[in-house]
């Protein structure tokens, strides 16, 4: 199928191969669970009713890999308020959990007048050319991604589009937030620094801060990657979409040779 997940249940999903990683092809990619726990947000949401807060947070702990089996995801109101609410997801496989996140959900107000100190956008996306990151990374998520560089990548530094064609959840619409988000984890591989057939570093967490929505088909991914001298590292991403830059990602990294 041409999803990354199908409903199984009220609040559990089977993973179709399209979420296969990199570092292990038979374990779920992080990128489409963080798009999931965002449509099981809104839909939480949606259920109550609606409001006019808007997701400005997403903070993940990785606990446990999550292999490509059935998995169950739950949404809780931690805090709640009119005019900002923390809620938590948490993602259980094998009887444990494998996943929590936090969301921070806030309400808006026009300050268009002061807005400021926002770093410069990337080129359109459709006036680039693609290039195959199959060539260094394996596994159905990266198969079902398009990646355009926005100028010059090296080792640990450039700016990439991703797409994908892959909708978040089968027979279901999801937010355009929903949809940009489950792409951002990506920014880990885009640039890597030194070979993943010789050394990792995944990231054992993915915190997204927003201070504009997201929308469009693209998530560009201006992106920074450092290792430090004693086996750990930090992925920094300002986030964009077509319409400019949106916001930040930050990714810590366990460092070590294979």
């Amino acid at each position: 199928m041409n999803s990354y997940f199908a409903r199984t249940g009220e609040h559990r999903f089977q993973p179709s191969e399209l979420t296969g990683g990199a570092w292990a092809t038979d374990e779920q990619h992080i990128a489409p669970m963080t798009g999931l726990i965002t449509h099981e947000v809104d839909r939480l949401v949606e259920a109550r009713g609606g409001d006019g807060l808007a997701t400005a947070r997403i903070s993940m702990d990785i606990l446990g890999v999550l292999k490509l089996e059935e998995f169950e995801l739950t949404v809780e109101v931690v805090r709640p308020g009119r005019t900002i609410e923390l809620l938590e997801a948490v993602v259980v496989a094998r009887g444990r959990p494998a996943v929590r996140a936090r969301v921070w959900r806030m309400a808006g107000a026009d300050t268009s007048a002061v807005a400021g100190g926002l770093p410069e956008p990337l080129p359109d996306p459709a006036t680039l050319p693609a290039y195959e990151m199959s060539d260094v990374w394996p596994g159905g998520y990266i198969t079902s991604i398009e990646t355009r560089p926005a100028g010059e990548v090296r080792p640990g530094r450039g700016a990439v589009w991703v797409g994908s064609s892959a909708t978040l959840v089968r027979d279901e619409p999801a937010s355009p937030l929903a949809e940009w988000v489950k792409l951002v984890d990506t920014a880990n591989g885009i640039v890597v620094r030194e070979s993943p057939k010789e050394w990792m570093f995944p990231n054992l967490d993915l915190t997204i801060h927003l201070y504009r929505q997201p929308s469009g088909s693209w998530t560009g991914l201006d992106t920074t990657v450092t290792f430090g001298p004693d086996g750990h590292g930090l992925t920094s991403t300002a986030l964009h979409d077509v319409h400019g830059p949106v916001g930040r990602a930050e990714q810590i990294l366990t460092v070590r040779p294979l």
